[in-house]
């Protein structure tokens, strides 16, 4: 049995990843911000998340941009996991010092504590993101590995949305591996990147044992239907609930590896149990790309609700085109194997959505937003 921190565990992955630990016998504390973006308001009365742990957890509502929280959550603590953060390609790019002092700052508080007071934590797993990749990987014509550079507006004006090498020449997509080169292409990507070589850099100079999770896309019941800045399944599943149209950026043909919640918290776990995961980075997804008309077809087949798709050539500065997880070193030093396909999981995600209250659609908010920022085109 161990004492694990979770900062950010009345999120949708930390809280998902609490309730599973304390089922295994380790008692969990949460030190969260109980966010409105994430939970809405009045938070401690209504946020399904918060009340899934509520008297479960030794919970702490503060943030981890706070050095006194921190000493709060840490005293008694055998592991961290450091999953809270700003979450957000698209904000990312125009509220730039929320995302760096509370992605990049509270980390490195976190670690100016480890390293200057008692403590008795021996294990930190944090976070990361597959939004550290920027584009995934592709073998060129010449059977070379390629990491193209970010897209620019010259080219997607013209809804040329493809990635291409630096000859313009046609390249084949293939799974993104841990030793992938590391070139974000928004703030969040690079805030985690941050975070991420931060510990994996302190860490073992204090003795303490760090994992890094690159996690694909996550979802499942429980996450957020409220905040329109993150989470396509979300999103889209509220404007269907509204009887909105959808409105899919690009060509539709860009993809993402979409991880099932349960997926998650077991890789997550056997990187706490596990002494194989010290001192390594894995990735966490499916190996499988899904594009986003896919994704909109089945929500919308799930649900029985015909609203109209537009596939509009609208993109936004920051995302990326491909990206999907080679899961070989998980796999062979963890042994985990992903149990759930994107139908399975989406089936459970909206099976779940058909019992939640619908949310007011706020997603032309956010646009408008990115609009006055010119990072909507």
């Amino acid at each position: 049995m161990k004492n694990i921190l979770i900062t950010g565990g009345a999120g949708f992955i930390g809280s998902n990843l609490a309730l599973k630990l304390i089922k295994n016998g380790h008692q969990v504390t949460v030190l969260d911000n109980l966010s409105p973006q994430i939970h809405g308001e009045d938070a401690e009365r209504t946020s399904p998340l918060y009340l899934s742990i509520k008297d479960k957890v030794k919970f702490f509502k503060g943030t981890v941009t706070s050095k006194s929280d921190w000493q709060d959550a840490i005293n008694g603590q055998d592991v961290i996991v450091h999953y809270a953060a700003e979450t957000g390609t698209g904000q990312s790019m125009y509220e730039i010092q929320k995302y760096v002092d509370v992605n990049v700052n509270g980390t490195a508080i976190m670690l100016d504590l480890l390293a200057n007071e008692q403590h008795q934590i021996k294990k930190v797993v944090i976070a990361s993101s597959r939004s550290i990749y920027g584009e995934g990987k592709y073998i060129n014509e010449n059977g070379q590995n390629v990491y193209p550079k970010h897209r620019t507006a010259e080219f997607m004006d013209k809804g040329d949305f493809e990635v291409k090498d630096s000859n313009s020449s046609k390249l084949k997509l293939v799974a993104t591996d841990e030793d992938s080169k590391i070139h974000p292409s928004s703030v969040y990507g690079i805030t985690k990147q941050n975070q991420e070589q931060m510990i994996m850099t302190v860490c073992p100079t204090l003795g303490i044992a760090p994992v890094a999770f690159r996690y694909q896309n996550v979802y499942g019941p429980g996450q957020s239907l409220k905040n329109p800045y993150t989470g396509i399944l979300s999103i889209f599943s509220t404007q269907i609930k509204n009887g909105n149209g959808i409105n899919i950026f690009e060509d539709g043909k860009e993809t993402r590896d979409f991880v099932f919640i349960d997926d998650v918290v077991d890789a997550t776990i056997l990187g706490i149990e596990k002494e194989e995961a010290n001192n390594e980075v894995f990735n966490v997804g499916t190996g499988v790309p899904t594009d986003v008309i896919a994704v909109a077809e089945g929500l919308i087949k799930n649900y029985g609700i015909d609203v109209p798709i537009t596939i509009s050539g609208n993109y936004r500065l920051g995302d990326i085109r491909h990206n999907y997880a080679d899961l070989n070193k998980i796999k062979s030093k963890l042994g985990f194997e992903p149990k759930f396909s994107f139908e399975q999981g989406l089936k459970k995600f909206t099976d779940w959505v058909n019992t939640q209250e619908v949310q007011e659609d706020k997603y032309a908010q956010s646009i408008e937003e990115m609009k006055a920022k010119g990072l909507y085109k």
